[in-house]
């Protein structure tokens, strides 16, 4: 099964024991950590592998399926890809049980998003509300029903539609957006927390941390940190 995701550049796939080690993972997922074999890997924790807060909300997680058995499916959020640049992904993941019910593991993948400035194979429609996105994503305004009118859509068939093609909601492209804008803008830029926050749409300082915290598990600061 591993060889079989091997070969999918989209897609982190990776086993863990019950002490959150990892048992099996993917080439994908080493090339993105920055190293050259699975070994590098094996037997270690995310702490060991990533940096600081992103460790701690990536162990958080695997706390979430490990302790209280909880699956986690399609969980939007950000994670490293090429070159350990922040990108989307979907998240899921779940326990591995004895016959008799003892967690003993988890099992998950992260599957790579298209953003939503590539249009390519997307219906004109479509493409049109992505390309008016994709420009104002800093409108505090911006809302599915505004997206659904420039696809010139009811919101009921524009929802349905972003959904086939993204596997999101109209709310969460819109999240995705800002939050992909706000992450390249905290790795690329000297702006303050404040001033990345109205840039990317948000009203107030708090609103911008408490939906960057939401989507990444850390927040605006911490991400600036671990990704420098």
């Amino acid at each position: 099964m591993v060889a079989l995701f091997d070969g999918m550049m989209d897609t982190v796939f990776f086993v863990k024991d019950a002490g959150g080690r990892y048992l099996e993972v993917n080439q994908t997922l080493v090339e993105r950590c920055g190293l050259r074999s699975k070994s590098e890997l094996l037997g270690r924790t995310v702490s060991e592998v990533f940096p600081g807060e992103l460790a701690r909300s990536y162990a958080r997680q695997d706390l979430e399926v490990l302790r209280q058995g909880r699956k986690i499916r399609n969980r939007l959020e950000l994670h490293w890809q090429k070159n350990r640049r922040a990108g989307w992904c979907l998240t899921a993941k779940v326990p591995i049980r004895r016959v008799e019910g003892e967690i003993i593991g988890l099992v998950g993948i992260s599957r790579d998003l298209q953003t939503p400035g590539g249009s390519e194979g997307i219906p004109p429609t479509l493409s049109k509300a992505m390309a008016y996105l994709e420009k104002h994503c800093d409108d505090s305004a911006l809302s599915p029903a505004l997206l659904a009118r420039k696809a010139e859509m009811s919101p009921t068939r524009f929802a349905r539609l972003v959904k086939r093609v993204f596997h999101l909601t109209p709310g969460q492209i819109i999240t995705q957006a800002r939050i992909q804008m706000a992450s390249r803008l905290l790795q690329e830029t000297e702006g303050s927390v404040a001033e990345i926050a109205l840039a990317c749409g948000y009203c107030d300082h708090s609103a911008f941390t408490r939906a960057f915290r939401e989507a990444t598990g850390v927040t605006p600061s911490q991400f600036r940190v671990a990704v420098r």
